[in-house]
C-alpha cells in the first residue's frame, strides 16, 4: 500500500511569545532563529513560494497574544497557523486560569476557522524543582489545549511528554528558554505532525548520559542564573514590566521566506 503524499504547505504564520520568537536559538548577528524559522526554512524547500510571518514576541501574556496577534493571523489566510500560549500566564503568582482557558479558547475559535491547520502544542516542560509549583496549572491548561483541538480538529504536537525536552541539557543557561537542539527537535516535531516524512525520528527520545556537573560547576551554574536571569524577571514582575515591552515581531507580514537555512 502506498502511502499518501503528504500535500505542500503554501504558507505559515506562527503565534506565541519568546518560545516562538525563538529564545535562545542565536544567531551570530544577535537576532534569534528558533523552531518556527527552522520550520519554515524546511517548508520553503519544498514549495515555490513559500509565504511566512511570525508574530511572536517574548514575554506575552495570552491576553496580549489575543489583543494583538490572534486577529492578524486569522487576516492572512494561511495554510498552517502554529498557536503557543499561555505559558507565561502559568508561571506568573497571580494566575487566573479560568481566565487563562477562557482566552485561550477565544484564540482557537477565530484561528481554526481561518486557516487549513491549527496546530497546538503541549509546551515542554524542564525537569527540576523550580518549575514543579506551576506544573499543576501547566497541566490544566494542556488538558484544556487537548479539548480544544478535539473540539476544533486541530493538530497537538505533543513535547511536553517528551524525555529529550525535559532534560535540562535541551534548556539554555535562563532555564527558560530551548538551546538550538531543543529547537531544532520541536522544529522535527511540528514536521512530523503535518505529515511530513521524519528527517529526524527520534526527537523525543532521551538524549545519551554524559558525565553530570560537579558540586562546583552546579553551584557556579546556579549563581549565575540567580544574578543573571531570575533577580532581573523577579524586578520585572514586580514592576509590571515585560521582556517583550516595545519590540515588534521579527517577521510581521506573511511574505515569501528568506530567513537562515536549518
Amino acid at each position: 500500500m502506498q502511502t499518501k503524499p503528504t500535500p505542500p504547505y503554501g504558507s505559515l504564520v506562527a503565534v506565541g511569545d519568546s518560545f516562538t520568537e525563538g529564545m535562545s536559538d542565536l544567531l551570530p548577528d544577535g537576532t534569534y532563529r528558533g523552531w518556527a524559522d527552522l520550520l519554515a526554512a524546511r517548508m520553503s524547500a519544498r514549495t515555490t513560494g513559500f509565504r511566512y510571518a511570525n508574530l511572536a514576541v517574548r514575554g506575552k501574556l495570552i491576553s496580549q497574544i489575543v489583543e494583538e496577534q490572534v486577529g492578524v493571523a486569522a487576516g492572512m489566510g494561511a495554510d498552517v497557523i502554529t498557536l503557543v500560549g499561555g505559558l507565561n500566564d502559568t508561571l506568573r503568582p497571580k494566575c487566573d486560569m479560568v481566565r487563562v482557558k477562557d482566552l485561550l479558547t477565544e484564540a482557537v475559535e477565530r484561528l481554526a476557522p481561518s486557516c487549513g491547520h491549527l496546530v497546538l502544542m503541549r509546551s515542554p516542560g524542564r525537569q527540576g524543582p523550580v518549575l514543579e509549583r506551576f506544573r499543576p496549572r501547566m497541566e490544566e491548561l494542556f488538558t484544556c489545549v487537548d479539548d480544544l483541538a478535539s473540539k476544533h480538529g486541530a493538530l497537538v504536537v505533543d513535547l511536553y511528554g517528551a524525555p529529550s525536552l525535559a532534560d535540562p541539557r535541551s534548556w539554555d543557561v535562563d532555564r527558560l528558554h530551548l538551546t538550538p537542539d531543543g529547537h531544532r527537535r520541536v522544529a522535527e516535531a511540528v514536521w512530523q505532525t503535518l505529515g511530513h516524512t521524519p528527517e529526524f525520528p527520534d526527537w523525543h527520545a532521551p538524549i545519551p548520559p554524559t558525565p553530570p556537573p560537579t558540586w562546583t560547576a552546579r553551584r557556579t551554574a546556579d549563581i549565575r542564573f540567580t544574578r543573571q536571569y531570575l533577580l532581573p524577571w523577579i524586578a520585572r514582575r514586580l514592576t509590571g514590566r515585560s521582556s517583550g515591552d516595545g519590540r515588534a515581531p521579527k517577521h510581521p507580514e506573511l511574505l515569501p521566506y528568506e530567513g537562515p537555512t536549518p
